[in-house]
């Protein structure tokens, strides 16, 4: 059967497993037929309404913490646009022929994001897969057996939902000395020379994907300077400090190099040395307002944009290398020159500002462009806070963003 001759909307409803869509604002948008003969609810009782309202915690019950937990787990899919399996719940679930009887219920649920074609979440898939019948198995033969699997499950998933808890409290420390220390590395943003020039760094959203990337701008002799941007892989900590080696090290390089290629060789031999450094992308410019062109070299990085006064975009690609330490030996990188113009804008940036899952980066890189173009008559400060409006998912990205921009 060809995909277009799928009824996916039939596949839905006919999924052996409870499964319901859910907006941003954690309202019902549709269900499936097993949810509501498992909830005991009709369509009509589910459909627009917040579901905590349909299934809030019983009031009666001092210990009740499912809303608590299912909320916490959606939102968190919400910020980071990945997937949430919770631990084993127990979830009284009002009876809508008798209110105010409550019924012990016991629901594993999984959480997942459907994203849209700008990387944001638009609904939420809640799968739960119904365990009641297991847990509450008393009065049957071997019912005592079954009271203690429900002790013992139930306590597991105390367990491993306290273990999960006090991680994510440990990522979130991390997170915040990371950015710290990513702060206090990065150069503060300046004037190079007398050309204006803007910087940005925009950390992920999620407790570990912050930390990799870096910007750099370094006077060099005569009316020159220097640009990079770098994205080293991995996040957290471990990657904040080996961001700050490379740029550390990438600056001293630029100032004695004979141009950007033998800067990048030079930060490849360098990084063979740093545990954590394999598989860096960085990009290196060198820009001469004597002679209006501009050197660059890619290690394995998004091209950098030049953007014109009469706002089309070049993007500098004829000198792309692989990343640092992908080769098993050192070789000579390729550099390539470009002329511009009074006025123009050169602009350095990473994955994170143009790359979305399940998209082509020449998707990406058509959206960068467009909005150069719309906003071609902005200096750099404004033009940077643009460019991050127009490009990165409202609610933030799940890959951290350095920007560069600086007026030719």
């Amino acid at each position: 059967m060809k995909g277009a001759d799928i009824d996916y909307a039939a596949v839905f409803q006919a999924f052996p497993g409870m499964v319901a869509l859910l907006t941003p604002e954690l309202v019902y948008a549709e269900v499936n037929e097993e949810y509501l003969r498992v909830s005991g609810r009709p369509r009509a009782a589910l459909i627009g309404r917040y579901l905590f309202d349909v299934f809030p915690d019983n009031p009666n019950d001092a210990t009740a913490n499912g809303v608590r937990n299912l909320r916490a787990s959606l939102l968190r899919v919400l910020d980071t646009g990945e997937r949430d399996a919770m631990a084993l719940q127990r979830y009284d679930v009002e009876s809508p022929e008798r209110p105010g009887t409550w019924t012990e219920r016991y629901w594993s649920p999984v959480n997942a994001p459907v994203l849209g074609s700008d990387g944001r979440v638009v609904l939420l898939v809640h799968r739960v897969e119904e365990v009641t019948e297991l847990i509450t198995a008393r009065g049957r033969p071997g019912g005592g057996r079954a009271r203690v699997l429900e002790a013992e499950l139930y306590s597991r998933a105390r367990e491993l939902q306290d273990v999960n808890e006090r991680l994510r409290q440990a990522h979130a420390r991390e997170r915040e000395v990371a950015l710290a220390l990513q702060e206090a590395m990065l150069p503060a943003p300046r004037p190079v020379g007398h050309h204006p020039a803007a910087v940005r760094y925009r950390p992920a959203v999620g407790a570990l994907n912050v930390c990799g990337d870096w910007y750099d701008l370094v006077d060099l002799p005569g009316d020159r300077i220097g640009v990079a941007v770098g994205d080293v892989v991995g996040h957290g900590l471990r990657a904040a400090c080996v961001m700050g080696l490379l740029r550390s090290a990438l600056s001293a390089a630029s100032l004695v190099a004979d141009g950007p290629a033998q800067a990048l060789e030079v930060l490849g031999l360098y990084a063979r040395s740093v545990d954590g450094a394999e598989s860096t992308t960085a990009v290196e410019t060198h820009i001469d307002w004597g002679t209006h062109r501009i050197s660059y070299s890619s290690a394995g990085h998004p091209p950098p944009a030049l953007l014109h006064t009469d706002g089309t975009v070049e993007f500098l690609d004829r000198a792309t290398d692989p990343p640092l330490g992908a080769r098993p030996y050192p070789v000579p990188r390729p550099e390539a020159t470009v002329a511009f113009g009074e006025g123009d804008t050169l602009v350095l940036y990473t994955d994170g500002l143009v790359e979305r899952r399940r998209e082509d980066i020449d998707t990406g890189l058509a959206r960068l462009a467009h909005s150069l173009a719309r906003h071609r008559g902005s200096a750099p400060e404004p033009l940077a806070d643009a460019l991050l409006h127009d490009l990165l998912p409202i609610g933030g990205a799940t890959d951290d963003t350095a920007l560069v921009v600086v007026r030719l």
